[in-house]
């Protein structure tokens, strides 16, 4: 019974702050008439405001981010093309990366770097973790196994690394610019910010879900070391 309550106790902090994200969201979601633009539109309006008029704006199917390479912001279509208060944070949390990027952010360009530097154990554990009931029964050497094994540490550990070095980046983003655009440009009534907030604060949790989710996988590969 306690191992039964110790998986949901897991299961709850893992999977728990993305659904609750996901809820906060939803609940403002919805289109204001108040709201003058879109999310796409006023990602536009900060970019241009910034001098960041080389940084496009597109609408995306693979999630709201920031793209450093081709210096991209982009937004999903409800958040390009809505008016809600999800669709406006979010614009200007994406915005507040693009900032970053143009203000040399230390631990934004040192994610970008340490995510090229892993990218190579992260193919490689991805090829293990598909391979890995093959190698047991194609193979007896202990030494082959280990090695297997340690391909696998490395590729979640480097994981859990890209993770927690993303968490001060999300945060800068959102409350160290996002929340203060929008605060002081008054593109939102002051009666929205405790609901913007929220938001923001739901979205960063997420990225605590992805570490604690990224550690979790470690401690499994580490339990077949033992």
């Amino acid at each position: 019974m306690p191992y039964l309550l110790l998986i949901l106790l897991v299961l709850a902090i893992v999977f728990g702050p993305s659904l609750w994200a996901r809820a906060v969201m939803a609940r403002h979601a919805r289109d204001r008439p108040d709201f003058p633009g879109t999310g796409g539109e006023l990602a536009r309006h900060l970019l241009d405001e910034a001098g960041l008029q080389g940084v496009g704006v597109e609408v995306t199917d693979l999630g709201d981010h920031y793209d450093p390479t081709d210096r991209m912001v982009r937004l999903t279509k409800p958040n390009h093309d809505g008016r809600s208060l999800t669709a406006v944070v979010v614009a200007a949390h994406e915005v507040g990366h693009a900032l970053q990027h143009r203000d040399a952010y230390a631990p934004l360009v040192n994610r970008h770097r340490l995510v090229k530097a892993t990218a190579l154990f992260q193919r490689m554990g991805s090829i293990v973790a598909l391979t890995a009931p093959f190698w047991g029964l194609i193979s007896r050497s202990p030494l082959l196994t280990l090695g297997v094994i340690g391909v696998g540490v490395l590729s979640m550990a480097s994981a859990v690394v890209v993770h927690l070095a993303t968490l001060p980046v999300e945060f800068n983003a959102s409350f160290a610019r996002a929340l203060p655009i929008l605060d002081r440009g008054g593109y939102l009534p002051r009666r929205d910010l405790p609901a913007a907030r929220r938001i923001l604060r739901a979205a960063a949790l997420t990225y605590v879900a992805g570490s604690l989710a990224s550690l979790l996988n470690l401690w499994q590969w580490i339990r077949y070391l033992r």
